[in-house]
């Protein structure tokens, strides 16, 4: 482990030195202080989702903490923990559960330790500069939480008159927002962790199927006490509206899939974003991904959707691309190539961790070069090919990045003519430096991929 530090350390450095000049977002941090309405510590930063069942052997809040220092190398600054409760017992899948059916929102699932451990490693995050934020499963429970009991109008019915399931998920009970009672208890049970535990924010499952109202409320209320980030898994513009953050590119990611397999030239991404930008809220922030738990356990995602090579460009263009706060998921940066078991203990094995230097790069040069923060201007490079090539610009103040994508099995050489490309630049995987002309050819491998720094 020693050796590999000092590895992701050598790479750190050089990229540091390759981005001399700019100034470090991490200096202008602040838990309090807000940019386009939201944390200013998300601008530049990322995710990292941890499935604590699978990361380890022990599949606990102790086992995972060592690995604390090797993302926070990697660059790592956000950890999004899947749910913590105690998983329901009736209908239970698999042998463990589902993570998203719990018994109760007010414990720690003792499958990953105690409350105490839970504190433990919320601190000992915090202690290394690394965020936490906490998934909550607002739109229903398991089928033994104890409010089917003691609160049975909390919940919805079925034409028999008992508790209903959530869509088509048997070991659900559908929660009833009309009760008003409901929603006071479920905004007093998120603030609990915030107040008690010190998360940082949450990802909220399922957050469509919850009023848009409820939402409204719950956000701000929570956000009396702490400057918390707010993530709701869902792509829909009124959740933006609503407080949210920060939502799901559902909708691009299944362009990108289909770019992927060759389906759809480049510019189809461009629908993507022109959707963004003309149906959410203008300082909306947007999660884009290669994978995450869904993806990867029921979809193939990565080592199917974009196998081999093709993932690098897409990956690149989730960390670089307008709006975006990226999203990596646990064992992509082994990379872990095969479906997660997802109720069933499926342990990862990190002992390669073959994309470290490649995700390092990039998450190191988001937290210190501004014109790839979330909100730093976004144009778009026409090139000759653009049914294969796409290529943008990002820029904010001084700072400016070019990123140039092959989105196709086949090499090809761009030319890239916007006025703005001009000037100095350094390549960031090659640490190459070229004069960047208007004009100018540019030799792209299969897959390959450039994001020059001036």
């Amino acid at each position: 482990m020693k050796s590999y530090l000092r590895f992701l350390a050598a790479i750190v450095f050089l990229t540091a030195c390759n981005q001399s000049g700019h100034q470090q977002f991490e200096s202008a941090n602040s838990d309090t202080a807000i940019i386009d309405g939201h944390p200013v510590w998300i601008m530049q930063g990322n995710i990292y989702e941890v499935n604590v069942r699978q990361y380890t052997a022990a599949g606990t809040f102790k086992a995972f903490e060592p690995n604390l220092d090797r993302l926070k190398e990697m660059g790592v600054q956000t950890l999004w923990f899947m749910p913590v409760n105690p998983i329901s017992k009736v209908d239970r899948k698999g042998s463990l559960g589902s993570y998203y059916a719990v018994s109760t929102y007010m414990d720690v699932n003792p499958e990953f330790g105690s409350m105490a451990d839970w504190k433990h490693l919320v601190a000992l995050c915090h202690e290394k500069g690394l965020k936490v934020i906490l998934d909550w499963v607002p739109n229903h429970t398991g089928a033994d939480h104890y409010w089917l009991t003691k609160h049975p109008d909390f919940y919805v019915k079925d034409s028999t008159g008992k508790p209903a399931m959530a869509a088509d998920w048997a070991d659900t009970r559908k929660l009833n927002y009309t009760n008003h009672e409901l929603r006071d208890t479920m905004i007093a049970q998120m603030k609990y962790w915030i107040d008690s535990t010190g998360i940082d924010g949450y990802r909220c499952d399922v957050a469509s199927d919850v009023p848009d109202d409820f939402w409204k409320t719950c956000i701000a209320t929570l956000r009396k006490d702490k400057n918390i980030f707010m993530l709701a898994e869902g792509d829909k513009p009124e959740l933006n509206a609503d407080g949210f953050d920060a939502t799901y590119t559902w909708y691009d990611f299944n362009i990108m899939k289909a770019i992927a397999k060759g389906k759809k030239p480049a510019y189809a991404i461009d629908s993507a974003l022109h959707r963004t930008d003309s149906l959410f809220p203008k300082n909306a922030l947007r999660m884009f991904f290669t994978s995450n738990h869904d993806e990867n356990s029921w979809n193939g995602a990565d080592f199917s959707t974009m196998p081999g090579a093709i993932h690098a460009p897409f990956a690149v263009f989730t960390q670089t691309i307008v709006r975006s706060v990226p999203l990596i998921y646990s064992g992509q940066e082994e990379p872990i190539l095969r479906a997660i078991r997802f109720f069933d203990k499926d342990t990862m094995v990190f002992d390669k961790y073959q994309r470290v230097p490649f995700f390092a790069k990039l998450l190191h040069l988001r937290s210190e070069n501004e014109a790839l923060a979330a909100n730093a201007s976004f144009t778009k490079i026409h090139t000759n090919a653009d049914d294969k090539v796409f290529a943008y610009l990002r820029t904010m103040n001084n700072s400016k990045v070019l990123v140039v994508l092959n989105w196709s099995n086949k090499p090809v050489t761009v030319t890239l003519n916007h006025p703005q490309i001009i000037g100095n630049a350094t390549e960031l995987f090659t640490n190459e430096k070229l004069s960047i002309a208007k004009g100018m050819s540019l030799p792209l491998k299969a897959w390959g991929y450039k994001v020059f720094v001036y």
